[in-house]
């Protein structure tokens, strides 16, 4: 899936949401739920509403300051609090019953935030302040966006040219140039047009999202030479009115069209490196990584970090289903605290494992099916049993070749049935 956001209107975090909700409906309880989770400590609601600005129809996502619950203002951020510190958020965020890609996906749009205000006001970024009402509309915005992130799993995002707008906007600092000082730090490296039309066009959140999804090194342009299938459309509204524009953010959905002759599948890849972790304790952890069902694969190579020092670079191949479980489990076997992961279109070949009998030892080979002709492998832990090289490798080479000619039997077999059939 390949997602592209065309910013006729502009982006805001709530018009990114919409505009995907639109076009994913099913995800909307997914995202209410995720953003409930911090309800103690934001308490605002949500509400997915059908819109139509008498051009065209889409939809706009309502987030509305709640009541507190009484007993929440000393033990979460209370009424007494002015403002909330990108610090007590980030603690928040940690601590809330998200789910890990979710959590990753909010915390870093919301360290981009935090970053550009304090390099505006001269701050170190943990002591960024929000507005009460402000950081519970952020928090619902981004863990609405994070979660839609992780839920559509697309692999490549793009975007049209950011548009700048034009006069100026009220802030808690007062009357501010368009785009907001934040804003455009946020936006430097990206595309951007000014189109004629006024107003804050693109809110420091959207720019946020923007940049974390399309950065500004990254492969983000809009056109692509591959052929594609417009799968999903969305349509998501701003709260303003600008006359002679229609306010939306739209979201187009793409799957690729080319040709494959293996099973398309999504792929999560997973990055870390260890430095605090013997070779023994690390090869035994992998180990037990690769038998975990979620696990397709993973790969370890020495590398150099700071100060020279050595490093394991541990990648992880994961099933996307699976990936919750998998982060857990790289936690859980390693001594890595953070990793990274990124989502993948890959192409598998169908395989299958296949028993035969070697005098008398069962023995496992895997048939891929490749345009040429079948390849067989025997499993290496099948013969480690016997001494000497020269016998592993008869043996190997034995149970390939009786694998191979059975499928070959099997696969005449069936073809003549399904000649019998026609």
């Amino acid at each position: 899936m390949q997602i592209h956001l065309d910013m006729l209107g502009g982006i805001a975090g709530d018009m990114f949401i919409a505009a995907l909700l639109d076009a994913f409906p099913q995800h909307e309880r997914r995202v209410l739920d995720a953003i409930a989770t911090l309800a103690d400590d934001f308490p605002v609601d949500c509400q997915l509403l059908a819109h139509t600005d008498s051009i065209v129809r889409g939809s706009r996502f309502r987030v509305a300051a709640a009541t507190r619950r009484a007993g929440t203002a000393h033990g979460g951020l209370g009424q007494v609090h002015a403002h909330t510190s990108w610090r007590t958020i980030r603690e928040r965020l940690l601590t809330a019953p998200l789910s890990p890609p979710v959590r990753a996906h909010s915390l870093g749009i919301f360290q981009l935030i935090a970053d550009a205000e304090a390099e505006v006001h001269g701050l170190v970024a943990d002591d960024v302040a929000f507005h009460e009402v402000g950081a519970c509309d952020s928090v619902a915005d981004i863990v609405g966006a994070a979660t839609l992130i992780d839920a559509v799993g697309a692999a490549r995002w793009t975007a049209s040219p950011a548009p700048l707008g034009r006069g100026r906007v009220k802030t808690e600092h007062g009357w501010l140039p368009v785009p907001a000082p934040a804003t455009a730090l946020l936006l430097r490296g990206q595309e951007t047009v000014d189109d004629g039309f006024p107003g804050e066009r693109v809110t420091p959140t959207g720019a946020a999202i923007l940049r974390y999804l399309c950065p500004p090194d990254g492969d983000s342009v809009g056109a692509s030479p591959a052929v594609r299938t417009l799968c999903a459309s969305g349509i998501g509204f701003g709260t303003r009115s600008i006359r002679g524009l229609s306010n939306h953010l739209r979201v187009l959905g793409f799957s690729s069209s080319a040709p494959a002759r293996g099973s398309p599948r999504d792929i999560h890849v997973l990055e870390f490196e260890i430095d605090d972790q013997s070779g023994e304790e690390l090869a035994a952890g992998l180990d037990r990584l690769r038998r975990h069902c979620g696990v397709l694969d993973v790969t370890h190579a020495p590398v150099f970090g700071k100060k020279g020092r050595m490093m394991a670079s541990v990648r992880v191949l994961a099933r996307q289903a699976a990936l919750a479980e998998v982060v857990e489990a790289c936690f859980r076997e390693t001594t890595t605290i953070g990793l990274r992961h990124r989502l993948v279109e890959g192409i598998g070949l169908e395989r299958r494992i296949k028993d035969v009998s070697v005098e008398g030892q069962r023995l496992r080979v895997k048939l891929v099916r490749r345009p040429g002709g079948a390849t067989a492998k025997a499993e290496a832990d099948d013969v480690l049993l016997h001494e000497g090289h020269s016998r592993r490798s008869f043996l190997r080479r034995a149970a390939e070749s009786m694998a191979l000619s059975a499928d070959e039997s099997e696969s005449a077999a069936r073809q003549d049935i399904e000649n019998h059939a026609n």
